[in-house]
């Protein structure tokens, strides 16, 4: 075997490593918290090698449509390489689930908008005056993209101009002069 037999086998057991999907579980699995509020793991894989990360990210693979189920753990810095994937919240500890989801409730923070006060458009940018179940809340967004967009029946998002998100969780709970303001994006 030459030298560049061996690249090539270092390099197919680098890609078998990044695509490989390890679940997560109670048993493979310990969370804990650090001590500047983040959450760490240790996680022992199917080589039996454990290995400590003590900063973890957590994402939803859906968000909207499955938000308990098929939760993504990755590595913090670089390319966020996901380290495996829960398959089920429900499956792991009161304790582990608490953590995840005000890891997950930070990430995915998005107030819910119940009043639309008022909506006007000028020189390219919609200006939103709304209230939220968070409160009162003015914000700005660009138009003629795609920031406001459907993610499930009757239900919006809406992306300001500074990359936060308002949900909308049921148009036909607003009022019809509501509604109408939302004409343009809907």
């Amino acid at each position: 075997m030459n030298s560049e037999d061996t690249l090539l086998d270092l390099q197919k057991k680098e890609v078998e490593d990044k695509i490989a999907i390890r679940k997560i579980t109670k048993h493979n699995a310990e969370f804990y918290r650090t001590g500047g509020g983040f959450v760490g793991m240790r996680f022992t894989g199917e080589d039996n090698v454990t290995k400590t990360y003590d900063r973890i990210v957590v994402h939803r693979c859906f968000p909207f449509s499955d938000p308990t189920h098929y939760i993504s753990i990755r590595e913090p810095d670089g390319d966020g390489r996901e380290i495996g994937i829960i398959e089920d919240l429900a499956a792991l500890s009161e304790e582990t689930v608490k953590m995840l989801e005000e890891q997950l409730s930070l990430r995915y923070f998005a107030p819910k908008i119940i009043k639309i006060k008022h909506i006007h458009d000028e020189y390219g940018y919609s200006y939103w005056d709304v209230i939220t179940d968070k409160g009162s809340c003015r914000f700005t967004v660009r138009m003629g993209g795609s920031n406001v967009y459907a993610i499930g029946k009757n239900r919006y998002m809406v992306n300001d101009i500074d990359g936060n998100r308002f949900e909308i969780p049921d148009l036909y709970k607003l009022s019809a002069r509501e509604i109408k303001q939302l004409d343009l994006f809907i």
